[in-house]
């Protein structure tokens, strides 16, 4: 289903909980303007298509004692489509690897990576990471500071394109 085929309410469910995701149903069909049944219909048909994959805390990784946080951008030695999925399910395994995304050009991955300490992830860098198959290249860059880090989509630019198309 795409952007397109959900309604202005669909659109304002989803905008609220990417918001605010422990709030009551009844709060949220009150911020939507409809009732609470339909409302949970509403909710529970846009999880069932896809548009909400689940419900989390946003913790803060310093405050727990992940005080390093870095991006590794890696090359592998083969593209090919079984050598790329063989990549991602590896890091599906990695604990370290909170992040995994296959790019276009120079760089086929740039992994987000936390660790509680440098050592840590220099254990993790030598010992799984550049020690996996198919891996040819690691580029590590360590995060100094966040300037931003908002999860979801910006619902505003949606609604304005939307408005432009209709």
């Amino acid at each position: 289903m795409a952007a397109t085929r959900l309604d202005a309410i669909d659109r304002k469910i989803l905008a609220e909980l990417q918001a605010d995701g422990r709030m009551t149903n009844v709060e949220l069909a009150k911020r939507v303007g409809i009732s609470a049944p339909p409302c949970l219909r509403r909710v529970r048909t846009l999880e069932e298509a896809g548009y909400i994959r689940g419900y989390h805390a946003q913790v803060d990784s310093r405050e727990l004692g992940f005080e390093v946080q870095v991006f590794a951008m890696v090359g592998l030695v083969s593209q090919a489509e079984v050598d790329l999925s063989a990549f991602e399910m590896r890091c599906r395994d990695w604990p370290l690897v909170r992040e995994c995304h296959m790019l276009n050009g120079e760089v086929d991955f740039i992994l987000k990576c936390v660790a509680p300490d440098l050592s840590t992830f220099q254990s993790f860098l030598t010992g799984q990471l550049t020690a996996a198959d198919n891996v040819a290249s690691v580029k590590t860059s360590l995060v100094i500071r966040g300037a931003k880090d908002e999860p979801g989509v910006p619902f505003d630019i949606l609604e304005e394109r939307l408005s432009r198309s209709a």
